[in-house]
């Protein structure tokens, strides 16, 4: 398989059971989790695709994608509970979804003609994070790269790799390196805890 292939399998199963996971968690029934698991796992690329104005989004283009989080989903349900037993299982297959598809998006970008860093950096996070916000809009919570999880972060890290590695080397290298640095970062903040610091709430005092 090519990289693409293999990131974009990767990215797919990750973030479609993490939003299996959710919808579960969430008590949704069947078609609502297979609904959570297709938008978390194609949501992000579509969205992308859209805005470089592809001729058609890949996931719509190929509906393998949608038969994998389909079959993804499933899964979950049926081993749910072995899934939710393992300790930061939805926070793992979260942070290995991000990283498989901020490389994707960062190498759409060149792919697709638009390398200024900014552009580069910009379609890796949106790839890598879109599905992921989508996925906690649609289940009613604040998405993780807007409350305290090293996340959006994580992401941006990747693709500045990716930038730094496909000045001097091939592409897939320069993919790799924005995968491999994305989980990274994202897995040792997981396990140390590291959050990004908020604002502290003053209280008013009521007269």
């Amino acid at each position: 398989m090519e990289l693409m292939s293999v990131m974009e399998l990767i990215g797919t199963v990750a973030f479609a059971a993490s939003g299996a996971i959710v919808a579960i968690q969430k008590k949704l029934d069947y078609f609502g989790i297979g609904f959570l698991a297709i938008t978390t796992a194609v949501g992000g690329g579509v969205i992308r695709d859209t805005i470089i104005n592809a001729d058609l989004p890949v996931a719509l283009a190929n509906p393998i994608f949608v038969i994998v989080s389909i079959i993804t989903a499933a899964a979950v349900i049926l081993f749910y509970r072995h899934v939710v037993l393992r300790r930061k299982t939805l926070l793992f297959f979260d942070a290995v979804g991000l990283a498989a598809f901020a490389a994707i998006g960062a190498e759409t970008a060149v792919k697709y003609g638009h390398d200024m860093p900014f552009v580069v950096i910009f379609l890796a996070l949106l790839t890598g994070c879109g599905g992921g916000t989508l996925r906690d809009v649609f289940a009613g919570q604040i998405p993780f790269i807007f409350v305290k999880e090293i996340y959006a972060i994580a992401a941006i890290a990747g693709a500045v790799a990716f930038l730094a590695v496909d000045a001097f080397a091939p592409m897939k290298a320069a993919a790799y390196a924005c995968f491999g640095v994305t989980l990274l970062i994202r897995l040792i903040a997981i396990k140390k805890n590291i959050h990004l610091k908020k604002v502290t709430v003053i209280q008013e005092n009521e007269e």
